[in-house]
């Protein structure tokens, strides 16, 4: 059995909004470059705030860009999972989080303004902790083992600002 590895670094999230990136293409071609032809694969992020689902591919988009079924996500989840706009609105984070946060060397990084509130994504993690930070596929033949309409897809629903995020892709199998 082999096991190849590849982390998918080219996702960008924009903030203001949960940030939706179809990497169907790169988990197909990191299966190519594994070499390996029947197994799994892992498509697993390592972010708290992000997930990796398996949707169709609806051809439909909003003005936002959004396909139709990730504004449909949106609002589904908006129902359970307000966004986090306010102190108190939810008990994370707490003050003993700020202070863990502010005391890191690269606290700027997650604090670009230097407010507290941008650690407002209470909703963020409990959004992608319901829909999970991973999803597994077949490798049939060396191809994604999925139909002609399902596709994989990363999400940030942190809207505190635009980040860099990774994805990491482990194809197991012979």
């Amino acid at each position: 059995m082999a096991v190849y590895k590849e982390t998918i670094t080219n996702i960008h999230s924009k903030g203001g909004s949960p940030t939706y990136i179809n990497i169907t293409a790169e988990v197909k071609d990191i299966i190519a470059r594994s070499g390996i032809k029947n197994g799994i694969v892992c498509v697993i992020s390592p972010h708290t705030t992000c997930s990796v689902f398996f949707e169709e591919y609806v051809h439909d988009e909003m003005p936002n860009g959004k396909e139709f079924i990730q504004q449909d996500l949106d609002n589904c989840l908006e129902k359970i999972i307000p966004d986090q706009t306010k102190w108190g609105q939810y008990f994370y984070p707490g003050v003993k989080h700020f202070e863990e946060v502010e005391s890191w060397p690269d606290y700027l990084s997650y604090l670009p303004s230097g407010t507290r509130e941008e650690l407002f994504n209470a909703d963020a993690h409990l959004k992608a902790t319901i829909l999970g930070n991973s999803a597994t596929f077949e490798v049939d033949e060396g191809k994604l083992g999925v139909g002609k309409t399902g596709y994989v897809y990363f999400v940030d629903f942190d809207r505190t600002h635009p980040r860099n995020r990774r994805c990491k892709v482990v194809v197991i199998g012979e």
